[in-house]
């Protein structure tokens, strides 16, 4: 396991703003980004789990427009090298976001090869700026600059593949992206099985970085998540694991979002395995719960559909922004960041959420 990076002094600077600035962004209008005015009181945060609490919670980019581009659909967040957010929208946009307002500064179209839209759903800031892209569509991990230009695209095992390509369901593939510490290597978890992998079984998949930049596939791994849900994120955290979330939906009922902090060590490699049955010897992923979000307390939040907690939504985006002080209760707690897609539908929202998480 590749051993962690310190943060440099001057970004972890630039991101212990992010928390206050989650308070501080304010509406913006139909037409572009508003003037910054005073936020609204909220209710202070509170603990969602011993491990887990909630600071903050902002609705200020929802059903808004930057530059003539829906601002909403995230899928996928990653901090910046300069510190700034990177925001993912499924619909082909890569947005980067003011860290203390979450305004917006820029956004990028994105494309494939032909020049077709994506359905781009994970990401990560290389350590040169360019933006790794995993899209559902094929599933494939692309490589982009950071004006949108295509630079490459990494190779994808043939059962990865959607079907009849290969043993995937169509909207079922890399959901989740990340870079695990020391920038070697990167990984893409799949949402749901594959066919003939029992339901719940999902495959993580790896890549080694050779001498240059490029990629090479390396080990995969099987993970299962709780029943009914799918793995829709992932991010890597100091020491090499992974916070992962689960997530499904139930009408009339609302969303389920679990937050587990996942060990790859000793998982079995599963490149080779033609079939997880959870019955075959294969050690899969630890997991440990962190969270089940829908204890929160609700910080006030209202929900335009039934939901367990109103502060849930369509969590999908989640980036590790930094760290907390290293004395008293906070000791060793991460700083979270999660983002919902509100798929530009009149029931949900786009919704940025601001935790501590201590490992």
């Amino acid at each position: 396991m590749p051993m962690p990076m310190p943060m440099p002094a001057s970004l972890r600077s630039v991101l212990a703003a992010l928390a206050a600035g989650l308070a501080a962004a304010t509406c913006l209008t139909a037409a572009g980004p508003a003037v910054a005015g005073p936020a609204p009181a909220q209710p202070r945060g509170g603990a969602c789990s011993p491990a887990v609490s909630v600071q903050r919670f902002s609705d200020a980019l929802d059903k808004t427009t930057y530059e003539g581009t829906v601002v909403g659909n995230f899928s996928a967040l990653a901090v910046d090298r300069d510190g700034a957010i990177a925001a993912l929208s499924d619909r082909s946009a890569l947005f980067t976001l003011d860290p203390t307002t979450l305004r917006p500064r820029s956004v990028v179209p994105l494309a494939d090869e032909s020049g077709a839209a994506l359905d781009s759903e994970g990401l990560v800031v290389d350590r040169d700026g360019s933006r790794l892209v995993s899209s559902e569509t094929e599933p494939s991990v692309r490589r982009y600059g950071r004006d949108g230009t295509l630079l490459g695209r990494l190779p994808v095992p043939d059962a990865l593949r959607v079907a009849p390509a290969g043993r995937a369901t169509a909207n079922q593939t890399f959901e989740a992206l990340t870079l695990l510490p020391g920038g070697r290597t990167l990984l893409a978890g799949m949402e749901g099985a594959l066919a003939g992998d029992t339901p719940g079984l999902v495959r993580l998949q790896t890549w080694q970085r050779d001498s240059h930049r490029d990629f090479r596939l390396g080990h995969q791994y099987g993970y299962r998540t709780d029943s009914g849900l799918g793995l829709v994120e992932a991010a890597a955290v100091p020491d090499g694991r992974l916070l992962v979330l689960e997530r499904g939906f139930t009408a009339g009922v609302g969303n389920t979002v679990r937050l587990y902090l996942a060990d790859l060590r000793h998982a079995t490699d599963t490149s080779r395995v033609e079939a997880l049955t959870g019955q075959d010897g294969v050690r899969l992923v630890r997991k440990t719960l962190l969270a089940d979000l829908a204890d929160c307390p609700s910080l006030g939040a209202t929900a335009k559909q039934p939901q367990p907690n109103p502060l849930l939504d369509n969590i999908e985006g989640m980036a590790v922004t930094g760290a907390t002080g290293t004395s008293g209760a906070t000791r060793g707690a991460l700083r979270v960041l999660l983002v919902s897609d509100d798929n530009q539908g009149a029931t949900q929202t786009t919704r940025f959420y601001s935790l501590r998480v201590r490992l």
